[in-house]
């Protein structure tokens, strides 16, 4: 897993450049870690993130501090509005190793800029929770007690956990948490090694993947891995339930309107005045998003193998990790799922990337956290849809009669 520092560095130089677009014309897209690549106050047009999260994703860290642990906040920026006109508030920070940014609709500015600093703030005291790079958090704890004893932990850490574990049973261990064990073999940060591990490393390490063997009591409130060696990641989890905690302090403070981006998922509150959000997909191996995808009160989030990849002797290496084989799944290119609830929706990406497009699209009615749409797209580059999701896409890509992605239409500007 990439180390905090590296992240931030490759992270900082990105976002630098991606923010400088932001006059214009306007388009989140949600496909890749913290890529943020327009936004307008007139809509808001998605791109993802990797999830970062594992299966196991061992992409840069989901949960990682600054150098001195302190979040760093941008100044805060608000359109001017006439009376009875929505403005729009726009409030950044560095938050979980990546860019937050929480943008509001509303009449009250300065009830909109401090209802979503507010949340923010949460999300930073879940980070001080949650986070396996800080020493002192309770997943640290959980971590230095493998094999040990069980740990105690606080009802934010159990709510993670539980889940994370519900989408493991969900889906046969292709979402697993336990993916930590392997974190110090694969580096696809940009001081990484840039070459895959041997299959003897990885294998020496997989008995300690296991997610059957973390043990959960609710009722005392304590989490113990049963396996000396075992580590858990929440990457690709915390994430999501922070992003949800963040929703909740919004709506708490009377604020409906409003859209999330931490790290590249996004959660839209809501809806424009006059029609829903919009996020668009990115293609997995252009500079381009495929289509645009309407939500309102959903999480969008992305999985995908482009973001965190190496390429080494003819061969993608990407962070998003099968268990059943401890080397990066090749069953599919991109996956991005709509849901309500964007801490499920950040481990059911993640899923469903390694389970593929067949099976994954097979399972998705009982996915825990439901219901799901999706929008998968193979390393062929076909595109396979849930059978709801359809009439919500705007096509910026033609498809051929087997649903590969052919050019970009025309007439359509960049």
């Amino acid at each position: 897993m990439t180390r905090p520092d590296t992240a931030r560095r490759a992270l900082h130089r990105r976002t630098l450049g991606q923010w400088a677009l932001l006059a214009v014309g306007g388009l989140f897209v949600v496909g890749g870690f913290a890529t943020m690549v327009w936004i307008t106050t007139r809509d808001v047009e998605p791109r993802k993130p990797t999830r970062s999260g594992s299966g196991g994703s061992v992409g840069a860290p989901s949960v990682a501090p600054d150098a001195d642990g302190a979040p760093r906040e941008e100044p805060h920026r608000a359109t001017g509005a006439a009376p009875g006109e929505l403005a729009e508030v726009r409030v950044e920070r560095r938050l979980m190793g990546t860019i937050w940014v929480i943008t509001v609709l509303s009449e009250d500015e300065p009830g909109a800029r401090e209802a979503a600093t507010a949340a923010l703030d949460e999300v930073d005291r879940l980070e001080r929770l949650l986070s396996e790079w800080r020493p002192t958090s309770e997943i640290s704890e959980v971590n230095r007690q493998a094999g040990r004893a069980p740990v105690r932990v606080g009802p934010e850490m159990i709510a993670c956990v539980r889940a994370a574990l519900d989408v493991a049973r969900w889906s046969e261990g292709a979402f697993d948490i336990s993916w930590a064990a392997l974190r110090d073999l694969w580096n696809f940060g940009p001081d990484g090694p840039r070459r895959p591990p041997t299959a003897e490393q990885v294998r020496a390490r997989m008995p300690l993947w296991n997610w059957r063997r973390i043990r959960l009591d609710e009722r005392a409130s304590t989490i113990f891995l049963e396996r000396a060696g075992m580590q858990i990641g929440l990457g690709g989890i915390a994430k999501g339930y922070a992003i949800d905690r963040a929703a909740e302090v919004l709506r708490a403070r009377g604020f409906t309107r409003f859209l999330i981006f931490g790290g590249g998922q996004i959660y839209a509150g809501g809806a424009r005045p006059d029609r829903p959000w919009r996020v668009g997909i990115q293609h997995p191996r252009a500079n381009d998003y495929v289509a645009m995808l309407e939500a309102t009160d959903a999480s969008v989030a992305t999985s995908g193998d482009y973001e965190h990849a190496f390429i080494y002797e003819g061969r993608r290496y990407h962070h998003i990790i099968d268990p059943a084989t401890g080397f990066p799944s090749d069953r599919s290119a991109s996956v991005t799922v709509v849901s309500p609830s964007a801490l499920w929706a950040d481990a059911v990406d993640t899923a469903l990337f390694v389970m593929g497009p067949e099976r994954g699209l097979s399972r998705l009615a009982t996915a825990p956290g439901g219901p799901y749409d999706a929008v998968f797209i193979d390393p062929q580059m076909r595109v396979h849809l849930s059978p709801q999701v359809a009439p919500k896409l705007r096509w910026r890509w033609r498809l051929d009669t087997d649903g590969r992605l052919l050019e970009p239409l025309p007439g359509i500007p960049p």
